[in-house]
């Protein structure tokens, strides 16, 4: 099972000398959010509000998780002039992006939504100006996914496709956060609500990694034996209920609602959307089980 990892798409793209500097960055933000989970656990304090230790937390493992992913992604294309670079901006444009978030966190200041002083307004403004850049280098790796050939396999290829979608809509999501939190904030009032209850956050969240779990499910579906023609419907699958998760958040929020407070309507977008990604998943997981419990024959165990 290892050999088939180290052999398949989602490894081997660490030699592709595009990929690098995003797989070390990568890495470097998944141990700062676990560096950060740790200062956590000794120091204390509150999970939620607009100064606690989540938000190195979650975008450092987050921001390390975006850029694996990315790097993946561009080690499926055919190169371009000038991709190396790119792909090395986009690594330090997360890892400044990332850095600047727990500088604050470390100030005991606000990283988001933070206009108190001439210093605090640069940086947030800083930060917004690369995840735009991030943003718009997924944007030209979705096109380029939609109109130049891969050696992906169909389920890994819409796995991929759909994974950057959802990024870009997750990134543009974020910006129309910042904006709309900036009015907010100039109307005295809290820049983190919609409406009477809605969080802008939650559908920024809710697609945001695709392109990780799309891709694994899809190598993993792989890895348990099951053909072509059966783990493309599981992909399709939990793309459809990753993109109905997407639409129950934004329903949410925009008519003002928390998370959870759900109507019928916003309920059936839930219960469907869970559906839709869970049975592909348990499907995977029997697969993998069937093949790792059936019994060998003997000359594969050696005897």
């Amino acid at each position: 099972m290892a050999g088939s990892f180290l052999a398949s798409p989602l490894w081997n793209w660490q030699r592709d000398v595009r990929g690098r500097p995003l797989f070390q960055i990568g890495a470097i933000l998944v141990a700062s959010g676990l560096l950060h989970v740790a200062i956590w656990a000794v120091t204390g304090g509150p999970w939620e509000g607009p100064v606690t230790w989540r938000k190195p937390i979650l975008f450092g493992i987050s921001g390390g998780l975006t850029a694996l992913s990315t790097g993946w992604a561009w080690a499926q294309l055919p190169w371009r002039r000038g991709d190396r670079w790119l792909a090395a901006a986009t690594a330090w444009a997360l890892l400044v992006e990332v850095a600047l978030i727990d500088l604050q966190a470390w100030r005991g200041v606000a990283s988001h939504f933070n206009r108190s002083t001439p210093l605090d307004s640069f940086l947030y403004d800083a930060m917004g100006g690369l995840i735009l850049f991030v943003t718009l280098v997924s944007i030209d790796l979705t096109v380029r996914f939609f109109t130049q050939r891969t050696t992906l396999e169909p389920d890994m290829l819409l796995a991929a496709r759909a994974g950057l979608v959802l990024l870009v809509w997750s990134c543009l999501l974020g910006i129309w956060i910042s904006v709309y939190g900036d009015i907010r904030m100039a109307a005295g009032q809290s820049p983190e609500v919609y409406g009477a209850a809605g969080v802008p956050k939650f559908p920024h969240g809710a697609v945001i990694h695709a392109l990780q779990w799309l891709p694994l499910l899809a190598w993993a579906a792989r890895a348990a034996g099951l053909p072509q023609k059966r783990r493309f419907p599981l992909v399709a699958s939990a793309t459809v209920g990753t993109v109905i998760l997407g639409t129950f958040a934004l329903v949410q929020t925009l008519a003002g609602r928390s998370r959870f407070d759900t109507t019928p309507l916003t309920y059936a977008l839930l219960a469907g959307g869970v559906v839709c990604l869970s049975v592909p998943i348990w499907i995977t997981a029997w697969a993998w089980a069937a093949k790792v419990l059936a019994p060998r024959h003997p000359s594969q165990s050696g005897a």
